[in-house]
Formats: C-alpha cells, structure tokens, sequence
C-alpha cells in the first residue's frame, strides 16, 4: 500500500509548478498523479508549494581552521539545514598531497558526519601533490567521491596548488570523467597585511585576483580538456570575461557556481561598524560587479552557500587577520534568493547539481522512482527575523523573503514538519549509486 499521499499542491515538475498529487512507498516516490490513491497517510498540501529538496553543494560543517573552528557541526547543520527546506550537503575532505593521507581523511570525515540528520557526499581536496595522481584520482572514486577541489591561493598556509599539477588533473578529470573544483584566485594579487582591519578585506582580495585566475583557468581547459567548476564566483566581471573569451566551454567543460551573500550585499558592508559579521574569501564585491553577478545568474549553474559560520565574539576583532573568515547562510538560501529570481533559481538548488555532482539517479527532482525528497513551503512573504545557527547571528536578517519552509522530507519521513524538528537520520552518498 502506498505510503503517504500528499494532497492538492502545487508541485514543482521540470521548470514549472503543477497542481497534483504526490504518492511515497518507502523511500522514493511512486507515482504523480492529479487521480487520488488511498494511502496510509494523507497529507493536505492546500496552498503550499511542493519543491525538490535543495542539494548545497558547498558546505563547512566543523571546520578546524587552526585558530578557531567552524560552529556548525554535521548534527546541528543538518538540522538547520532541513528548516530552509536542504536534504543534501556536500561538504569537504580536509586538503592532503597523496592517496594514503586521502583514504585517512576520508575516514575521519565520514566519522565526523555519522551524526547528519540529511543526507550528505563529500568532495576531496588536494594540496601539492607528492605523488602520482592518477592513483589519487583513482583512489577518490574507489572512494565515491567524483569532485576534487584545489586552491590557487592559500600559499602561506600550503593549500596552493601549481599550474602544472591543475593541468595534470584536468588532463585526468577528461580521462576519469570527473569535476575539478577550483578556488580561483590569484595568490600574487592577495595583500596580507597584519596592519589591516575588515574594512581592508576588499582590497586585501580584489575582484581582479579572480578575474584573472579564472580567464588562466579557462584557458587552460581549452588548452587540454577536462571539466572544471568554480565554486563561489563572486564578482559579475568575472563572467561577463569569460562569455567574451570562452563563451563555447560554459556549461560544457566550464561550470559556475557562486552564492546568495554575492547577489544580495556590496562590500559597502565591510565599512560598517559590525563590519567584521561579512568577513568571508572571497569578499563581498563592488556595487557594479554585484548587479552584474545578478544580470547573469543564467550563466551560474549552481548555487551554494559556502556555510562557514562563527559566532559574534569570534569575528568581533578589528585586525583583518584575527577575524574567521566565513559566514552562515544555509538556513535562509533558498528563501532570499527564490524572492530575488523566482522559479529560475529552483533548478539551480536541486537538479543542476545532482546533475553536476552525480547525484541524478537520486535526487535533484520529484520524479517517480528518485527519493522522495522535497519540501513544503507558504509562499507568503515575509522578513527574515531569526536564523538557528550555532552563530548567533545571521546576515540575512531584516532581508525580504517570498514564503517559509513548513515541512522537509528525506526520503519519504519527516525531517521537519510544522518547523519542527522530527528524528531522522542521514546517509552518505557516493558519486552515481542508485
């Protein structure tokens, strides 16, 4: 017998919202159809729309940063996560330099999850390798992991990665048909200055230092191949650049994803005097390169958040480098960005990325047979007031948005129902696995 039957809402089905009915056996879902079955449990779906639940690509759950650690563990992420409607994260291995250390990583990590109340996968990160790399990478998927990501910047804390070794990889990601994640930017352009305050931030990283890591990037995917991702592109000029230059390798062996803070704020808010609370790499952009970033939001395929939150008292210094760089913001994603673009960002949270990070055969859309995994939300508009973060601040707060998160399901049970959190549990995810 069928399981549950959610009733008369209006359903999001590839690009478009349809009022039917949806229909759980177990763990997936068994049929759609506007034709009511008999079910265990019936749920009225009356006035609420059913979305795909969100897949966050970029995630730092319990982050060690050497002088502070981020607040949000896998258990209480997690949860926060389910009340803005997300039932998978993709977080990160800690950056190693060879396969022996990758495996180890692997372990603590999925260690450090077993609390997830969501589903969760992992992308691995390497530093300068000290060995040979295609026995990294095939390690990384004997692991299920298909993504990797390395830096260009970071060097005075040994994460940068050379240009020969990103072209080894790309080389590899053609071969082994896997995503090579990039933190692009260029570590010659990065100011560190132990005189500067937050409101150096933007200066100390300039959109220029992404802007040209990412031209160098994309030619070197036209160069050799491969499939590159840059994650957290921050700056409009950076794509407005590459449409005049690569335009034929965007979402084809060039992949954008950037993050609601870029679309929503200027680097106005580093002047302030709580300046500090929007400390994040990369920094929050110009005025003019945040309307850009907005007017092509069709050429970003992904959106995450990169959730890195702290608390208050560990961003309240004045000196730049005492200051966690990072911000919270995985809770309030969808509901400041759905009101900014409507139903053009839905895809961009859930089938895009499943797409991308191999997830397809599970999730990323309400279709028979894939997990049942959505979320129930009132569209009706509302200002954000509070967020759950271990933080104990949000910088969405006061920010417009177009409805709430009622309910989550994972897999056919309740994670949050009535914006309650109800006991469930997660599981890791490998790379292409039904």
């Amino acid at each position: 017998m069928i399981d549950k039957a959610i009733l008369g809402g209006d359903v999001y089905l590839d690009g478009t919202f349809q009022k039917t009915n949806i229909y759980i056996v177990g763990e997936k879902i068994f049929a759609i159809s506007k034709e009511f079955l008999p079910a265990k449990e019936t749920i009225d779906a009356k006035n609420l729309q059913i979305i795909p639940g969100l897949i966050d690509p970029h995630v730092h759950f319990d982050l060690d940063l050497g002088f502070a650690r981020s607040v949000d563990n896998f258990e209480n992420g997690s949860m926060i996560a389910a009340l803005g409607g997300v039932t998978t994260i993709v977080d990160f291995l800690d950056p190693v330099d060879n396969e022996i250390d990758l495996e180890k990583a692997f372990r603590r990590r999925l260690f450090e999850a077993e609390d997830s109340k969501i589903d969760y996968k992992f992308h691995a990160t390497i530093k300068e390798p000290r060995c040979e790399l295609n026995r990294f990478v095939e390690k990384m998927l004997d692991l299920g992991i298909n993504t990797l990501k390395c830096f260009t910047t970071y060097s005075e804390s040994g994460r940068k990665i050379s240009d020969e070794a990103i072209l080894e990889l790309l080389k590899l990601s053609q071969k082994y048909k896997f995503m090579l994640l990039v933190h692009a930017e260029k570590d010659s352009e990065i100011q560190l200055n132990s005189n500067w305050t937050f409101r150096d931030l933007p200066k100390s990283r300039p959109a220029r230092a992404e802007i040209e890591e990412a031209l160098e990037l994309a030619g070197f995917v036209q160069q050799v191949g491969g499939y590159l991702y840059l994650v957290h592109v921050s700056s409009g000029d950076t794509i407005e650049q590459l449409k005049i230059d690569y335009f034929d390798l965007l979402n084809r062996h060039l992949f954008l994803e950037s993050c609601p803070q870029y679309f929503l704020f200027n680097d106005s808010m580093c002047q302030s005097d709580h300046g500090y609370l929007y400390t994040m790499a990369p920094p929050l952009r110009s005025e003019r390169e945040r309307v850009w970033l907005n007017e092509n939001i069709d050429f970003i395929q992904c959106i995450g958040t990169d959730h890195c939150a702290f608390t208050k008292d560990e961003k309240q210094h004045e000196l730049l480098y005492e200051i966690p760089l990072g911000v919270g913001g995985i809770e309030h994603s969808f509901d400041v960005m759905y009101h900014k673009f409507k139903e053009k960002i839905i895809d961009k949270m859930t089938r895009n990325v499943a797409l991308l990070h191999r997830l397809e055969t599970r999730k990323g859309r309400i279709k028979v047979g894939l997990d049942a995994d959505l979320f129930f939300y009132d569209p009706k508009p509302m200002t954000i007031q509070d967020d759950h973060s271990f933080s104990n601040y949000t910088i969405y707060q006061g920010c417009l948005s177009s409805g709430q998160v009622v309910s989550t399901l994972l897999r056919g049970e309740f994670v949050v129902r009535d914006r309650v959190f109800m006991s469930t549990y997660g599981k890791y995810l490998k790379a292409g696995e039904d």
